[in-house]
């Protein structure tokens, strides 16, 4: 299967906004088993506005043109990465965070304590932890893991 990676602006165009949030929500509800289904549904009133004003966005398309993941990057800081849970493991999120490296610089990642297998994705890429807060940015008593890029890792340039 051929994907495709592509830096998009969403503009007024709700279409690829509704496909976004609904890839954030199939990932989620595969990954995040630390989260209720009331908490993801709190989470997801906010989701619009958080896809919608990340400074850079790519998407990976598959050979259809469907959105099977995404990533937002805004500074040096990735704000978000999500695949469908269908195609986890083909290694889609490394092709996102390649080109979140290597085209606006992304060193940085934010990763709930309790979803290990982000940890470890992260983790095998060369990111390492620098520092942990007991609750998410939302206030809520989700332990996140502050990482960055090492310099010598495969991702950085």
């Amino acid at each position: 299967m051929a994907f495709r990676i592509e830096d998009i602006e969403l503009g007024d165009d709700t279409g690829p906004l509704a496909e976004l949030v609904a890839c954030w929500r199939a990932s989620v509800e595969a990954t995040h088993t630390f989260l209720t289904p009331d908490d993801i549904e709190r989470i997801a009133a906010y989701v619009p506005d958080a896809i919608a004003s990340v400074a850079h966005l790519a998407v990976c398309r598959d050979e259809n043109g469907q959105v099977v993941g995404f990533i937002g990057v805004d500074g040096t800081m990735i704000e978000m990465l999500f695949i469908h849970p269908s195609l986890r493991g083909c290694g889609l999120g490394s092709l996102l965070l390649d080109h979140a490296v290597s085209e606006h610089g992304a060193t940085l990642v934010d990763v709930n304590e309790q979803n290990e297998q982000a940890v470890g994705f992260y983790g095998h890429y060369g990111f390492e932890v620098f520092d942990r807060s007991e609750t998410d940015g939302m206030g809520d008593p989700f332990p996140i893991l502050h990482m960055r890029l090492c310099p010598t890792s495969h991702g950085s340039a």
